[in-house]
């Protein structure tokens, strides 16, 4: 299991943290997502073998945020 905090800088309001919570759930991997409105992060708890930092920012990317390993 490995936890990354990816700095997400547009999020801005419930429906932000959501889409992003939504998304990243949906994918095969991921154990956990917790976003915050006020530090602009989603942290991300994951299967390493599963899927990585960079199919994570792909996933964010596609429903339009910008996102990076913080």
């Amino acid at each position: 299991m490995k936890t990354v905090t990816f700095s997400i800088p547009e999020i801005s309001c419930g429906h932000c943290t959501s889409s992003i919570e939504d998304a990243l759930k949906a994918l095969a991997g991921i154990e956990s997502v917790s976003t915050s409105i006020d530090d602009k992060t989603a942290t991300v708890e994951f299967v390493a073998n599963s899927i990585n930092e960079a199919a994570i920012i792909d996933a964010i990317d596609d429903i339009g945020f910008t996102a990076t390993v913080k």
